[in-house]
């Protein structure tokens, strides 16, 4: 293996960029119209447009990555995450046009893609799964007797989908048919199929996830967990290696489980299997058969990059470690940083970046997917890139997370930075006292700060923002002039305005 397409866009495609190039892979890009200057299509050694900025038209046509792969001649397709990476026709297209898939079969995607097969699976082969149905409900009758022999309230999920779409909390039996309907609809919007199944609710559970490889020699092992509990509508906000309340012997328990549930379905590649944990008892949840937006905090405590082990086991290789040689190190803490304005409901917030700071120091990492002059819009996810850091333990983990966000800054979109700075100084966060519902138990972490009176203003004097403002200009302005083509990197361009005269950009 040689060469690697990357069928996807921001942060992770600049992630799996650089794993290609410490692996001496040839990295190639696509992109959609709305993301000619973006920082993937500039650090990629050759770029190619799929089509205009709306997904369906750009990273979502497999006929147009398929024809960009051929044109370039790479060896492998990575998907990344979101978009096509789970979708089981992707990859079998991928290996039927001869390329590698960077990830596991297209009949392990389709067996753990499915919810409901996926929970018929786990419970054949002894994986604690939460009680509720294996099959899809017939009607909204079908789930008002299903629901009241389980007891309210329960939890309706689509079969095909995640990441909280077709999902609905159902209290008493008057609401069931309503919410069935609302979630078989909103279900075949958002994944084609209205399919909908039943789950007991647990009320507040934790939400911890066990990171997996395997390779194609049989080999699983995994790579301990993450608390992901920090969720707004069912969407990550923080996430932490390890998890504050689990010990050492249900860490060992979940781990196996996780590794039970890869081995049933013949698991390659990363993946991770998330449970739900209440009162000590953990419950299947799912399996995500790519890579995760957190697999970070995972890197940082266990020294091993996921994302060269893709594309290494990818290309053949053996797993070189058994489950006891994996040892985790410290405390790692990531957050997605949105182009969201948390006070304002987290709203999408658009505009171009016109100033960006980055945290540095021991133990900082920023995996990002902006740069100054990039234009946010409204056509793809809001994340902006990941903040992590890694300590020794948990609580210095927190305090340098705190450092880091006071160092970060954004100018021309609204970010979720404000939001974060919060949580790292709510004493429950920092005593991890957790669950999927501490948002709602926190609404003060969605409001603006209230300056007590005396304080001193941070806000800037009118001479001050003349004086950004010029600052900014400045910076715009020699951001546009063309790049030096004498340098030692040989004419690469150096930021994402200038990837307008990458030369290796290109359409096809």
């Amino acid at each position: 293996m040689k060469s690697v397409l990357i069928a996807n866009r921001g942060e992770i495609a600049v992630r799996i960029i650089r794993a290609c190039r410490e692996l001496g892979l040839r990295s190639v890009a696509v992109y959609s119209e709305a993301d000619r200057l973006a920082p993937h299509v500039l650090l990629a050694d050759e770029a190619y447009l799929l089509g205009p900025a709306p997904s369906s038209e750009s990273y979502l046509r497999v006929d147009r990555i398929l024809d960009v792969a051929r044109a370039a001649g790479v060896d492998a397709v990575h998907p990344g995450y979101g978009f096509l990476a789970e979708r089981a026709p992707f990859a079998q297209a991928v290996a039927e046009a001869g390329f590698r898939f960077v990830g596991p079969s297209a009949a392990t995607i389709q067996a753990m893609g499915d919810k409901t097969e996926a929970r018929t699976r786990m419970a054949a082969a002894g994986v604690p799964i939460v009680p509720g149905t294996t099959e899809p409900l017939v009607d909204g009758d079908d789930a008002v007797r299903v629901a009241t022999e389980l007891g309210f309230p329960v939890l309706l999920k689509a079969a095909a989908g995640g990441g909280g779409k077709g999902m609905r909390v159902v209290e008493e039996p008057g609401a069931c048919v309503r919410a069935f309907e609302a979630a078989s609809r909103e279900a075949l919007a958002a994944f084609g199929d209205g399919s909908v199944y039943v789950e007991k609710y647990l009320g507040r559970p934790r939400h911890i996830e066990i990171q997996l490889l395997g390779d194609a020699h049989g080999n699983v092992i995994h790579l301990g967990e993450r608390e992901c509990s920090i969720q707004r509508r069912h969407q990550k906000l923080v996430e932490e290696a390890p998890s504050p309340v689990l010990d050492p012997a249900t860490r060992a328990a979940m781990g196996e489980a996780a590794v039970t549930a890869a081995r049933a379905v013949d698991y390659q590649g990363a993946g991770t299997v998330e449970f739900l944990w209440q009162d000590g008892a953990f419950y299947f949840l799912e399996m995500n058969t790519r890579i995760q937006v957190e697999h970070p905090v995972t890197e940082l405590v266990t020294g091993i990059d996921l994302v060269q082990w893709q594309l290494r086991v990818a290309a053949g290789e053996r797993l070189p470690w058994s489950q006891d040689q994996v040892q985790l190190r410290g405390h790692a803490i990531e957050c997605r940083i949105t182009s969201e304005d948390p006070e304002g409901g987290f709203l999408p917030s658009t505009g171009t970046i016109r100033h960006l700071e980055l945290p540095g120091g021991p133990g900082v990492r920023w995996d990002g997917g902006i740069t100054r002059g990039f234009e946010v819009g409204l056509h793809y996810d809001p994340l902006l890139g990941k903040l992590v850091t890694w300590a020794p333990t948990r609580i210095e983990a927190i305090d340098r997370m705190a450092r880091a966000l006071d160092e970060f800054a954004v100018d021309g979109v609204e970010t979720s930075a404000p939001f974060h700075r919060r949580v790292m100084a709510e004493p429950d966060f920092r005593e991890g006292r957790l669950s999927i519902r501490y948002l709602e138990e926190h609404p003060g972490l969605t409001e603006a700060e209230t300056p007590e009176e005396g304080a001193v203003s941070d806000r800037l004097r009118p001479e001050e923002v003349a004086a950004l403002a010029a600052v900014l200009e400045e910076e715009s302005r020699a951001a546009l002039r063309p790049p030096r083509l004498d340098g030692p990197d040989g004419g690469r361009p150096r930021t994402a305005w200038q990837a307008a005269f990458h030369p290796r950009a290109r359409d096809v």
